[in-house]
């Protein structure tokens, strides 16, 4: 049975590829620290034969027996935290993928996906100019998060043409859904369980991003995978629409039943190194056959049912 190896395992994105390529009748080998990942999200495999959990830091620790046997590595490892300025956090996230890809070189494993992102394109889309971010737009990231994300794509495609890997690098926009962790949809809604008077809403509500429904994004995650055969395959995966933060937080007041003042930061965007409008072009994923099924708005209604409903954060990681 092939057997695939997924860094960050236990996170948000990577526990749903989990689910997919365990279901998909292969075995799946897990590396995670836990540092953002929660062990309740893979809870139910570990019983299965076909799953392995490692808990193992990807920077500090040896790596290279757990890529013995492996045909190819989902590269999901991250720190999702988009607004960190610590150097230091991507440097480790640079140092994690080189140590991935030394392992995968020792171990003779010659395919990899990585989980990119939209903030390498940094500001594409200027006001009064809009027209959605293709695959060839240039890479020039304004948050250290998109410039550790850059680097690790750029690690990636050296290790292809030096070393004979095949790589698919997906470039995502705001994946949300069930086992969500981070971002403005669940700072909202923890924020409004602490205080339902008041909602504060970094800059000034009118940033307008691109979400995607967490099941919608492994979908298009596997289209490129089996439809593209590339040495480097890049592709775009977001949706064909954007909302307002604004509209977000109407959203989240609207299925809380709460009726909060807003109070808005100020600025055009929400932090340091944000990107204040995004909107991916995905022409080229749809061209092998992905289309979401779901709009950014029906994809933060789910997105705030399912943490309203399920009582979200899970407090236990372990």
């Amino acid at each position: 049975m092939e057997k695939i190896v997924i860094t960050g395992g236990a996170g948000f994105i990577g526990s749903h590829v989990v689910d997919r390529i365990l279901s998909a009748n292969k075995r799946v080998g897990v590396l995670d620290n836990l540092s953002t990942g929660r062990k309740s999200f893979i809870q139910k495999h570990l019983e299965n034969p076909a799953f392995e959990f490692h808990k193992v830091d990807l920077v500090t620790e040896r790596i290279e027996r757990y890529f013995e046997h492996a045909s190819e590595v989902w590269h999901v490892a991250a720190n999702p935290n988009v607004r960190e300025y610590d150097a230091d956090i991507y440097e480790a996230q640079i140092k994690m993928t080189l140590n991935v890809l030394e392992a995968m070189r020792k171990r003779d494993v010659k395919k990899i996906v990585f989980v990119s992102s939209s903030t390498v394109y940094g500001e594409a889309i200027k006001r009064g100019k809009i027209e959605p971010t293709p695959e060839d737009f240039p890479t020039v990231p304004i948050s250290l998060y998109g410039a550790s994300k850059l680097a690790c794509e750029s690690l990636i495609e050296a290790y292809s043409h030096v070393y004979g890997l095949q790589c698919w690098i997906l470039r995502l926009a705001n994946i949300i859904g069930p086992r969500l962790t981070h971002g403005a949809i669940f700072d909202f809604v923890e924020k409004l369980r602490k205080n339902p008077n008041e909602l504060e809403i970094l800059g000034n509500g009118e940033q307008k991003k691109s979400y995607l429904y967490v099941d919608d994004c492994v979908d298009a995650m596997l289209t490129a995978r089996e439809k593209s055969n590339e040495r480097v395959n890049v592709f775009n995966v977001g949706n064909e629409d954007w909302i307002t933060v604004r509209e977000i937080a109407e959203i989240v007041c609207k299925i809380m039943n709460l009726r909060p003042r807003f109070r808005f930061t100020g600025g055009d965007r929400g932090w340091r190194g944000d990107v204040p409008l995004m909107l991916l072009d995905i022409t080229k994923i749809k061209r092998v056959g992905f289309s979401p099924r779901f709009t950014s708005r029906e994809a933060v209604e789910k997105t705030v049912k399912y943490l309203v409903e399920s009582g979200a954060p899970e407090n236990s990681r372990f």
